[in-house]
């Protein structure tokens, strides 16, 4: 018997990651409601739920007596900073499970205070400067200034002197949601790593490692994704090295049943983690996930958020499944140079392709796009489940082949392209 059946499931934020949620909870038998301040024409997920509202995601007591009136048994929100923190507001007011509670999530938002939780459970950090070392000039460049909070890859510079320093770190306040800044170490060329865990029961589950592939440093685009690849190849050192002490970190927080994600780059045998997410990462993996081992994470998620636990799902997930079975997923994320968008091609034939599982454009023709050198930048994402490297090679080649994005003078929008091969030369390390 289905226990979730006919249960009412709000679904806060209405964009296109919230649509594997809407979708996961329907195939569950639940109704599903969705809330913010979106025009359904422009939220995706509203398009597919049985019944939405106009409730900003920040209009708390709106929400609450949204509930109320409709007797809802559950609310949730998977995938975006922007409706974390309400979220976890309305569960609070009304009594319901919730992923976490005000401290964890300020703990996991605040760049500041995750280091802090890292250090005292001996999970490694990036080596960080303070505004005063700037002041007094102790500094060793290069740094990597970049907000407390914020999304994407918003208010990041690479500093090579003082002067350049204070600039970056105006900068950064002004994109911070809190006001504060983080001044590291800069990475240079390590490999960047990130991971993402369901906790169940206080147990943590991997499901995904993946090795981000940046863009070009001449397009400005050397900080942002424009693809990726799981397994990453660090996937058996960071089990082996590292999980543990992530797991207890978790432990320590007091979280037992949640999505949780942390980014870092790999340094010798370990991995220094710098940025955290009480949630899922925001792209589409967890469809990849389900095409690759026929598990659906986000089962186990709105099952929490229904009944305030995870029972039905406690045997089915295993530290392994982060492996995929020895298959390769990636994402294809095209990022476009600035100008105004004239043509679009190629989109309906990559969505046929057999192995892609999904496609999800952010813009049309005629749209702008500004040189903001973050996630604006990307015109769509597109998800692959492949048996192996090689097949995930001659799928990103189809991509690139197929995708023609052009401006008012057919000129070439694309850039920061990746090489594909690069899935079929990745090996365990």
């Amino acid at each position: 018997m289905n226990k979730l059946k006919g249960k009412k499931l709000l679904v806060i934020g209405g964009a296109f990651q919230h649509c594997k949620l809407v979708e996961a909870a329907k195939e569950l038998g639940v109704v599903v409601y969705v809330t913010d301040y979106l025009p359904v024409e422009k939220a995706p997920a509203k398009q597919i739920a049985d019944k939405y509202f106009m409730h900003n995601v920040t209009d708390i007591d709106g929400i609450v007596k949204m509930c109320i009136e409709e007797k809802i048994d559950g609310v949730i929100s998977t995938s975006l900073d922007a409706c974390q923190k309400p979220y976890q507001q309305v569960c609070e007011r009304l009594g319901l499970p919730c992923f976490g509670t005000k401290e964890q999530f300020d703990v996991l938002t605040d760049k500041n205070l995750f280091k802090q939780a890292c250090r005292k459970n001996g999970v490694d950090v990036i080596p960080e400067y303070k505004e005063r070392d700037i002041d007094k000039k102790t500094v060793q460049f290069p740094i990597l200034v970049k907000p407390g909070e914020s999304r994407g890859s918003r208010g990041q510079t690479i500093c090579n002197s003082y002067e350049e320093a204070k600039e970056a770190i105006e900068f950064a306040k002004e994109v911070s949601s809190n006001g504060q800044v983080v001044i590291e170490k800069y990475m240079g060329q390590a490999n960047d790593f990130s991971m993402t865990i369901i906790m169940i029961n206080g147990r943590a589950c991997p499901i995904r490692t993946v090795d981000r592939i940046l863009g070009k440093r001449e397009d400005g685009l050397d900080k942002l994704a424009v693809g990726s690849a799981s397994p990453s190849i660090f996937t058996k050192l960071y089990m082996e090295n590292v999980h543990k002490r992530v797991e207890g970190l978790y432990r320590d927080l007091g979280i037992e049943n949640a999505p949780v994600f942390m980014q870092g780059f790999v340094d010798g045998d370990t991995v220094r983690f710098y940025d955290p997410g009480l949630r899922l990462p925001g792209g589409e993996y967890e469809r990849m996930f389900t095409c690759a081992l026929g598990k659906n994470p986000m089962h186990p998620l709105i099952e929490f958020a229904l009944t305030g636990k995870m029972s039905s799902y406690e045997a089915l997930f295993d530290k392994d499944d982060v492996y995929l079975q020895g298959k390769t997923v990636g994402q294809v994320l095209p990022t476009l140079r600035s100008g105004k968008i004239g043509s679009i091609e190629g989109l309906d034939e990559i969505r046929k392709h057999p192995s892609v599982v999904a496609v999800f454009d952010r813009y049309s023709v005629g749209d702008i796009i500004e040189e903001t050198h973050n996630v604006a930048q990307r015109f769509c994402e597109i998800d692959i489940v492949c048996n192996d490297g090689k097949e995930a090679t001659r799928t990103t080649e189809f991509i690139y082949n197929t995708l023609k994005i052009c401006d008012e003078n057919g000129q070439n929008m694309i850039v920061s392209s990746f090489d594909p091969k690069i899935y079929e030369t990745r090996k365990q390390i």
